[in-house]
């Protein structure tokens, strides 16, 4: 069993930055996958960015590809996404998601573990 807590949402202008953290238990996340995800009222769930176990290969959704930075440190059991030019498109909760195996995937599926989520407005 793992639980992941995100952190770091709020208010913020449109062109200013966020970092969100996913802070896990229950165990190590050191040897998985770790994913993004968000969902805008009305909307799906959609992918965000993932990134694998041991940080070298990472993967971003064509919309935040450039302005967003996915990272992870193992030994404090953390993932962080680092949002910057933040455009009121990008307003939705945000949710972090462990990967079911080792291959760093974009669909909902590919994750068995979700966190509950942190809440990201940016205002125009």
């Amino acid at each position: 069993q793992v639980q992941l807590i995100e952190s770091g949402g709020g208010l913020v202008q449109a062109g200013g930055s966020l970092r969100l953290s996913c802070a896990t238990s229950g165990r190590t996340i050191s040897g998985v996958v770790m994913g993004w995800f968000r969902q805008a009222p009305g909307k799906e769930r959609d992918f965000v960015a993932a990134i694998s176990s041991a940080g070298r290969i990472t993967r971003y959704a064509d919309s935040v590809k450039g302005r967003f930075i996915i990272s992870r440190d193992n030994a404090k059991n953390t993932v962080y996404l680092q949002m910057n030019s933040l455009k009121p498109e990008d307003t939705a909760v945000y949710y972090c998601a462990k990967g079911r195996n080792p291959t760093v995937n974009t669909g909902r599926d590919s994750y068995d573990y979700w966190g509950q989520g942190t809440q990201v407005t940016v205002s125009s």
